[in-house]
């Protein structure tokens, strides 16, 4: 811990004394938050709330097993046809959280005769999810395809499967999905996508990346999360049915952990009607990009309004978290992102944008930055 402490990296707990919000409580202090993925503001919505509060009173809070064991609702199947629907696809699978679904899954699909490719930025669950499956693994430059074509001609395997983020959760940039889906299909390689950051916030409904470029039915298994944009808790991954069937009967993480509560799929429901129904709170959150991405460019930094997602890299961990202290300063919450979440030398501020922000919370954080004078 002295040693984690020496170098910036010692972490500490910051509990919230309000909900999440674009203004939130914390340590007695008031702060306009940028620090949270509750990209669309849902995680307070009325709606989601009445949902939920009504599936507590009919079904309780606690689950009480595993789904395979007494712990399923019609809750929880009721949300799996709606999620289905909204992903277009044949299936959808719930987890109780992104990173069990991607452990889960990949370790489903893939084994010590197999061979997982992943993104070298890939989110710390898909790596793990690789580790785990015992498969090769194979890791490939960034956003790399040709990289990625060389590793699966020269990586002899049973079966070949191509994991990566769509949206990449500290730089916000994007994968190139379509040049992954023509590199898989041409070695016979599968291909997951992970839509944690993409889901309410890109395509025309708010599918995801792999709905805004047409890619819903190349993509052989895709990862959404709920406790983003949809304000929630828990992930679903979606698929062909036979996938489906495969990973609820193999994936430890589902068969070996009691079922999320009934109120929360009833939750994430309700949420997932207004993502695809009511357009307005998706173009809010663009305006709101947009106009951050602007001011971010007139201060002299590179910025491309691409996803909700800001890196303002500054370097070494100490001079990230002088400047998120700096910030809470100023009214603002800005968490500072550190190796090994980052690469060693990116440290960073990362700036999350909301559709529940105003646009003085947008100029109130590029002024902020202003003063920093980074």
């Amino acid at each position: 811990m002295d040693s984690l402490s020496s170098r910036g990296l010692r972490r500490f707990l910051e509990p919230l004394d309000s909900p999440q919000g674009p203004l939130v409580r914390m340590g007695g202090e008031t702060l306009v938050n940028f620090a949270s993925n509750d990209y669309l503001g849902l995680a307070s919505s009325p709606t989601v709330r009445a949902a939920a509060s009504a599936a507590l009173e009919s079904h309780g809070v606690g689950s009480g097993a595993s789904r395979l064991v007494v712990g399923d609702t019609s809750a929880h199947q009721r949300l799996e046809a709606r999620l289905a629907s909204f992903e277009r696809s044949e299936a959808a699978l719930l987890f109780n959280s992104g990173f069990a679904a991607n452990v889960g899954t990949i370790q489903a699909l893939v084994g010590p005769e197999d061979a997982v490719f992943s993104d070298a930025l890939n989110h710390a669950s898909l790596i793990d999810g690789c580790r785990i499956s015992r498969a090769r693994v194979v890791v490939y430059p960034h956003a790399n395809v040709e990289a990625l074509d060389q590793a699966l001609s020269s990586t002899p395997a049973r079966r070949r499967l191509v994991v990566t983020d769509s949206v990449f959760s500290m730089d916000g940039d994007y994968a190139p999905l379509r040049e992954l889906v023509s590199v898989c299909r041409a070695h016979d390689a599968a291909l997951l996508v992970d839509e944690a950051h993409g889901t309410g916030v890109l395509g025309s409904r708010g599918a995801g990346l792999c709905e805004e470029l047409g890619l819903e039915h190349a993509v052989d298994v895709r990862m959404g999360t709920l406790s983003k944009a949809l304000g929630g808790l828990g992930a679903y991954i979606c698929a062909s049915r036979p996938v489906v069937e495969l990973v609820l009967n193999r994936a430890r993480p589902l068969v070996f952990s009691t079922a999320l509560p009934a109120a929360l799929c009833a939750a994430a429901e309700a949420a997932v009607d207004i993502v695809e129904r009511d357009d307005a709170l998706r173009a809010r959150l663009w305006r709101n990009i947009r106009r951050f991405s602007d001011g971010l460019r007139s201060l002299g930094f590179a910025a491309e309004p691409r996803s909700a997602i800001f890196p303002v890299i500054v370097g070494e961990p100490g001079v990230a978290v002088a400047a998120s202290r700096a910030l809470r300063a100023r009214g603002l919450l800005v968490k500072a992102i550190r190796p090994p979440t980052v690469p060693e030398g990116t440290s960073r501020l990362r700036f999350c944008l909301s559709a529940a922000h105003t646009e003085g919370h947008v100029d109130l954080a590029l002024q902020g930055l202003r003063s920093l004078g980074l």
